[in-house]
This record gives structure tokens, C-alpha cells and sequence, in this order.
């Protein structure tokens, strides 16, 4: 489940390491780069409902397999982008396939187990999101120091293509899944999805986490590479290692959704990273870096609590109801990119924070009003 989060998140956010060169090389503006970022994650947000009904009809493991195939095409395709208009092309490309992993796999760990078992999978599931949203990032800083960033999506594409492969002969065919062909039978369910509490507050939920990642990690970069830091893309890239501490952090609070619940746990959660957020106002680069590791880290046991709410607390259609969380979900990180992208054209990065915070404390009022407490049903 790690492994599979990971490859599809690869690709998603990878492009924010070079960020800066791209706006240099296509002479863009700041919201410009920042709709780049925002077409994968737009594509994800208007797929994630229909490929969820569609695996239901259809299947788990061949989805995910054929998705992992699809996403290595337009991934080599970037290395040709003339202009900033074909890489956002080739980027929502990208983010059509992406779903197809995501959304399936959450529907088959919540199939294939219960309990227990549902939780700790996610944790692994979030894990391998954050670490390959980290090697995303990483490689392609550094790889564009090396090879540059147009060779180096080609590196990515051939990955994700082993990536397709290990799948195909590693992931257990499903033994619980029961196809629903019948069309009336998903829009029935997604009726009864867009009036269940749990379903809606998931993502309203999860619409402010990736608002506030996606706005932050995208921004950011351009805040480091101008002075006083001037950092390369090559330093952009390593500054991605607080991503790190998500992957450990994000097993661990399986322990305290079991205590707590997922309700308690996304307070204190938003808390910390509304904190993250503040100390990236901070001049010394040492205290911004401590800074995005506390936001992301609230933000990574955000989501692993969310989606975990949503594996335990929806039993029918549950491929459809990930979906629309995924919408969701994705939805915001669009919003994010592109919002966050006019605040800092007007205001920099003090101005892009403000507005982080803001939607921070949006997130503390759902959950606070909106989740139901469900520690006895995850423990």
C-alpha cells in the first residue's frame, strides 16, 4: 500500500522543486507557475468521483495497474512542453490518471480489511504519499542540477513504468469486491454521499489540508530562491526532507486516532501546523525549515485522519465516497495554487501565510463542529 501511494504521488508535486527555473525559462508570472502546480491536482479533483464509480463497476487491481501505465506518458510529454501552456496541458494529463490509484486503492484496503487492520493501512498509505510527494521533489531538484529538468522527467517517466510493473505482479487480486454495473444503483449512492455528515465533512476537511500544502510548498520555493536565501534548485530540493518526518509521524498516529479519535486528533493536528505556519515568518532559514516541518506534519496526521474516518464510517460504495473525498480534496489544492499564487504576486509571502492561516483556522472550525467522535469505532 505504501509502495503504490508513493508511485502516484511521485508526479504530482514534483515540479515545485523547479518552480523558480520555470519561471525564469518561460518568463512567467507567479500565478502562471502556480496553475502548473494546480492542473495535476484540478485533473485529480475532476476524476476522482467518475473513476471511483467506475471501479466499482469494474475492478480494483486493474485500475490501478492500467492508471500507473497511463500516468508515464505525459510524464515523458513534459520534457517537450515549448511553453508554459503545454506543460499545464501535459500536467492535467497527468492528474487524469491519478485517481485511478488513489481512489481504488482506498476502496481496496477498506474491502479487503476491517478493524484494525483499516487504520494501520491507511497510516502506510499516507506514508507512502508523503515519501513519494518528498521524492517527487527531491529527485527533480537534483536532477535538474545534473541533467536538467527536461531529462529528467524522462527519468521519472521510466520509473513510474517499474512502478507499473511491481504493482502488476505484487498487489493481491481483490477477494472481497462485488461489482455494481448499475448506474442508478451510483447515483442513488452518490445521493445519499452529498447528505452523509461523514462524507461532507471529510471533504470540507480535506479540501483545507491541500489548500493549505499546496499553497504552502508551492510558494515557498520562490520565497527561498529570492534573497535574503537565493537558494539553487538543488537547496529547494533538500529543504523537501521535512517531508521525511511525515512518513514517521504518520504511523504513529494510529495510536492516537485508537485513544483519541479522529475528531481530537485533527484539532491538535491544525493546531500544529497553524504554529509551522506562523514560524515561517521567521528571517533565519533554520526557523522556516522547522516551520514547514511542523505544518506539514499536521497537515500529513490530518489527512491519515480523515481518510481513515471516511474507511470506517462509510460501508456502501465506498469506492465512490473516496472519490468524492478526493474531489474535494483536491479541489482545494487547486484553490490553493491558484489563490495563494495572487497573494503572493500582491503581498509576497507574509500575505500568502495570512491567507494559510486563515483556511487553517477554517479547518479547526470543521472539525470542530463537523466530525463525529469516533474512537470506539477505530480502536
Amino acid at each position: 500500500m505504501g509502495l503504490i501511494s508513493m508511485f502516484a504521488f511521485l508526479q504530482v508535486y514534483s515540479i515545485q522543486a523547479v518552480l523558480p527555473v520555470l519561471v525564469a525559462d518561460f518568463s512567467a508570472s507567479e500565478v502562471q507557475a502556480g496553475m502548473v502546480v494546480g492542473a495535476t491536482v484540478m485533473a485529480i479533483a475532476i476524476m476522482s468521483p467518475f473513476l471511483g464509480m467506475l471501479s466499482d463497476a469494474v475492478g480494483r487491481k486493474s485500475f490501478i495497474v492500467g492508471a500507473l501505465f497511463f500516468l508515464a506518458i505525459p510524464t515523458a510529454f513534459i520534457a517537450h512542453s515549448p511553453n508554459i501552456g503545454w506543460m499545464w496541458v501535459w500536467r492535467f494529463m497527468q492528474g487524469l490518471s491519478v485517481p485511478g490509484i488513489t481512489v481504488v486503492t482506498i476502496a481496496y484496503i477498506g474491502e479487503e480489511f476491517d478493524g484494525r487492520a483499516v487504520t494501520e493501512l491507511m497510516s502506510f498509505y499516507v506514508s507512502g504519499s508523503v515519501f513519494g510527494g518528498f521524492m517527487g521533489r527531491f529527485l527533480l531538484g537534483h536532477l535538474h542540477e545534473l541533467i536538467g529538468w527536461r531529462a529528467g522527467y524522462y527519468v521519472m517517466a521510466a520509473m513510474t513504468l517499474i512502478g507499473a510493473l511491481w504493482v502488476a505482479k505484487m498487489l493481491p487480486s481483490s477477494r472481497q469486491f462485488v461489482a455494481n454495473p448499475k448506474f442508478r444503483s451510483a447515483i442513488q449512492t452518490l445521493g445519499e454521499h452529498l447528505t452523509n455528515r461523514y462524507v461532507v465533512t471529510a471533504c470540507l476537511l480535506g479540501a483545507c489540508v491541500l489548500f493549505s500544502l499546496v499553497g504552502c510548498f508551492t510558494f515557498i520555493n520562490l520565497h527561498l530562491a529570492e534573497t535574503p536565501y537565493e537558494l539553487s534548485t538543488g537547496a529547494l530540493a533538500n529543504i523537501f526532507t521535512v517531508y521525511l518526518i511525515g512518513v514517521v509521524i504518520t504511523p504513529l498516529s494510529t495510536k492516537l486516532l485508537r485513544r483519541f479519535g479522529s475528531a481530537r486528533t485533527v484539532r491538535v493536528a491544525v493546531i500544529v501546523s497553524i504554529l509551522g505556519m506562523l514560524l515561517t515568518l521567521v528571517t533565519p532559514l533554520w526557523v522556516v525549515i522547522i516551520g514547514l516541518a511542523l505544518m506539514s506534519s499536521g497537515v500529513f496526521v490530518t489527512q491519515s485522519a480523515t481518510i481513515s474516518y471516511i474507511a470506517v464510517n462509510v460501508k456502501k460504495g465506498r469506492s465512490l465516497a473516496s472519490g468524492l473525498y478526493y474531489m474535494g480534496y483536491y479541489a482545494g489544492g487547486t484553490l490553493g495554487a491558484w489563490i495563494c499564487g495572487m497573494a503572493y504576486a500582491r503581498g509576497q509571502w507574509s500575505l500568502t501565510v495570512w491567507l494559510l492561516l486563515f483556511v487553517q483556522v477554517l479547518a479547526l472550525l470543521v472539525a470542530g463542529f463537523g466530525m463525529v467522535k469516533t474512537k470506539s469505532r477505530i480502536s
